[in-house]
């Protein structure tokens, strides 16, 4: 069974940058592309971004397309989020997730492991 760990969330201000991690166990990440998705209350989960196996292709969400950067070390077993110049309205819960599937995706039902979440706060 496979488990995703995420971590790095926190309290920026308006313009700060944070770094989120996804620790994978259970298996080696290799097989998984792996996204980030989040969610605010009383919303629905949204895509964020998302990798392929050997990182050569990723996908972004058009609200942090330029400011966020997903990446991994599949040595490590580890997805990163690089969050820059947040905002107000990126403050919510942001999970990790891992897919079994040959292509990258970005629709969450096809998305087979989810980690717990990591909440961010950006003050404004």
């Amino acid at each position: 069974q496979v488990q995703l760990v995420e971590s790095g969330g926190g309290l920026v201000q308006a313009g700060g940058s944070l770094r989120l991690s996804c620790a994978a166990s259970g298996g080696s990440q290799n097989r998984f592309a792996m996204g980030w998705f989040r969610q605010a209350p009383g919303k629905e989960r949204e895509f964020v971004a998302a990798i392929n196996r050997n990182g050569a292709i990723t996908y972004y969400a058009d609200s942090v397309k330029g400011r966020f950067t997903i990446s991994r070390d599949n040595a490590k077993n580890t997805v990163y989020l690089q969050m820059n110049s947040l905002k107000p309205e990126d403050t919510v819960v942001y999970y990790c997730a891992a897919s079994t599937r040959a292509v990258v995706t970005v629709t969450e039902t096809e998305y087979d492991y989810w980690g717990q979440g990591t909440q961010v706060t950006v003050s404004s």
